[in-house]
């Protein structure tokens, strides 16, 4: 058996080393890096996302709370008040648009509300046309709302479009 370069510990010299181990330690180095960053894009990217929801779910509930307020005073004013409610829109035509009603454009407002009264918009819904407001029980209204979330600068806005009846 021959012991030619071989040092006291049965390894070969330092001499004949070639570094491969630094090269493998290197890359390893590398991809592990590379993880790291891509862990950080992904938790960056479901921060994110979970913003967007809550500012989303913010606007949400905020049209719906503005549309619950119409609702409730709509029930205290025929049954409670003075039995008439006015609606923003009493008469079916012309047509209403909620769509074009909430774009910010020709909405400034973070939260608003605009009711329609519907039930005299198709044939047989009330047979009592003509008789004093406050004695019809056929009352059927619109109810659209819009709400944005309550952070500076909202972010998102929702609208909601609901068929109330007392």
């Amino acid at each position: 058996m021959s012991t030619s370069g071989l040092g006291r510990s049965g390894f070969r010299s330092r001499g004949r080393q070639r570094g491969a181990v630094l090269y493998v330690a290197l890359t390893m180095l590398i991809l592990l890096a590379l993880l790291g960053l891509v862990g950080m894009k992904v938790s960056g990217l479901q921060e994110r996302m979970s913003a967007n929801y809550s500012s989303a779910n913010a606007a949400f509930q905020g049209a719906e709370r503005v549309a619950r307020v119409r609702e409730a005073q709509i029930q205290s004013s025929l049954f409670g008040g003075s039995g008439v409610y006015e609606a923003d829109q009493e008469m079916c035509a012309p047509p209403f648009d909620p769509m074009t009603w909430s774009d910010p454009t020709s909405n400034a407002n973070s939260e608003d509300v605009y009711t329609r009264r519907i039930d005299k918009c198709f044939a047989g819904s009330s047979i009592k046309l003509g008789v004093n407001k406050s004695e019809e029980t056929s009352n059927i209204y619109q109810v659209s709302a819009i709400g944005a979330d309550r952070k500076t600068g909202a972010t998102s806005t929702a609208v909601i479009d609901t068929v109330f009846i007392p």
